[in-house]
């Protein structure tokens, strides 16, 4: 068994003035060119992302991070993210790393498990749910607002706090405003794919940049809280196919009637998530909409 990756160094030696000596190091996850760690200090934790050199991928990664570093910094100044987020980044003799303000919160897959259920048709869960959705919508609204798309909505960014309020994270692919020079944007987790996203995916070469609209987060935001909500993603399709096939079943703008895999009926949020799902951009909802509809 290989020894458990250490974060580096120089990256340490700079949290220390924000978080002082770290007390705890936890490795989260080593996978795809790239590393993340949860580092507690006594004055607070992060969590800090590396790529891995010895990856395959080590140099796309490094350049992910830059690009997410150089997009947090652009949203702080932009009002669309809290200054207190980003925490630090900077180059190791690997590559780069990027430092964040750590969120003590659960994934929404799994923070939703109760509301699959039956056991979640009570009283409690509608509100709970509903405010999930609608912090959800503000984080996004804020981002819109300033010309921004995240273009990476989906359940494994976001996380829901002990308050029942969600938090975004991961800015890597997000499409700013302006033309200036980044990586090409060729979307995001599959599932969660926007029709319109999808279509320009299979219309371009692999190397051209598909500038994300606000419209597509919307989009996005719908079908996670379809798939976290019922377990069935809104758009049906045998997993064995590869992704361009996928891509050309979402880019046909069907999806699934949510009454149909409801786990238990909640009009008011099964109209919004619905809405969201329009496969018109122009006919779905605004994030600032939604914040009123939750």
């Amino acid at each position: 068994m290989g020894q458990t990756p250490s974060p580096p160094s120089e990256a340490i030696d700079l949290l220390n003035r924000h978080i002082g000596e770290p007390t705890a190091t936890h490795l989260l996850s080593d996978r795809r060119g790239s590393r993340a760690w949860k580092i507690q200090g006594p004055q607070g934790a992060v969590a800090l992302k590396a790529n891995n050199p010895d990856s395959d991928h080590a140099r796309d990664k490094a350049a992910e991070m830059a690009q997410e570093n150089d997009h947090l910094l652009r949203l702080t100044d932009a009002d669309a993210l809290s200054p207190d987020y980003r925490v630090s980044a900077g180059t190791w003799e690997g590559g780069q790393w990027l430092a964040v303000r750590w969120i003590d919160g659960a994934p929404l897959w799994r923070a939703l498990a109760l509301a699959r259920s039956p056991e979640g048709d009570r009283a409690a869960v509608r509100p709970w749910l509903a405010g999930i959705a609608r912090t959800w919508a503000q984080h996004l609204a804020l981002m819109h607002a300033a010309g921004w798309a995240h273009a990476d909505v989906q359940p494994t960014n976001t996380l829901v706090t002990h308050g029942g309020q969600a938090a975004v994270i991961d800015y890597a692919l997000a499409c700013g405003p302006d033309s200036g020079p980044r990586l090409p944007y060729r979307g995001a987790l599959t599932h969660t794919t926007a029709p319109e996203i999808a279509a320009a995916l299979l219309d371009t070469p692999a190397d051209i940049h598909i500038q994300a609209q606000p419209a597509a987060d919307i989009w996005s935001l719908g079908a996670s809280l379809f798939w976290c909500w019922t377990g069935h993603r809104p758009v049906a399709y045998d997993d064995t196919i590869d992704r361009l096939k996928k891509l050309a079943v979402i880019a046909k703008g069907t999806t699934t009637a949510l009454r149909d895999v409801q786990p238990w009926p909640f009009p008011e949020f099964e109209g919004a998530v619905t809405a969201c799902l329009a496969p018109d951009p122009a006919d779905r909802p605004t994030a600032k909409e939604l914040t009123a509809a939750w």
